[in-house]
């Protein structure tokens, strides 16, 4: 796993030891960069479910002004931190080591964001909850955009269709797709 772009390019990051992680591929990852590279520059990012920091890392790497890494994980923040050292980015970065409820709970009144990944655990329902409670407490910015990775592309259409979101784009990369989201009106 490495920094695939911009200031921090070539640089190999930590991950998280055991299966309770899973990295977003390399491939995968700088596929969902090349189709978001526009609106990275300046952008403030939300990685709500970060692991190693991976996406936030990137998006910082290629311009991005602020990053937001929430995991509740200890050893996840541990390894954010080195990740965020290594790469020479921890300036732009606000770490948050809380479930994401809490995390975003504590946002709201503080934060909207351009750019908001959600690459949760697959098994639950964690996407879902997260994109009601971004929208409640808007969060996102009105031309902002989510990013939801699962594997379960069907499952995920349809926990989120009657919530107030705009399905923009969906892209397949072997069992992986990622959903692109905007706010409705």
């Amino acid at each position: 796993m490495r920094v695939i772009s911009g200031t921090a390019k070539g640089t190999v990051l930590y991950s998280l030891e055991g299966d309770a992680t899973r990295p977003t591929l390399d491939r995968v990852k700088e596929a969902l960069f090349n189709i978001i590279q526009t609106k990275i520059p300046e952008a403030e990012i939300l990685d709500l479910f970060s692991g190693s920091g991976a996406l936030g890392i990137e998006a910082l790497s290629r311009g991005a002004k602020k990053a937001v890494l929430c995991d509740k994980s200890k050893k996840a923040m541990y390894i954010i931190n080195q990740n965020l050292e290594k790469t020479h980015l921890k300036g732009q970065a606000l770490l948050i080591q809380e479930d994401y409820k809490i995390a975003l709970n504590s946002l709201k009144e503080r934060f909207q964001f351009d750019i908001i990944f959600l690459d949760p655990p697959y098994a639950k329902d964690f996407a879902k909850i997260a994109v009601e409670k971004i929208i409640e407490f808007e969060l996102l910015k009105q031309d902002g955009m989510m990013i939801i990775e699962t594997d379960e592309e069907e499952r995920m259409l349809e926990q989120i269709k009657d919530l107030n979101v705009i399905v923009k784009d969906i892209r397949k990369y072997g069992r992986v797709h990622i959903i692109f989201l905007n706010r409705k009106g």
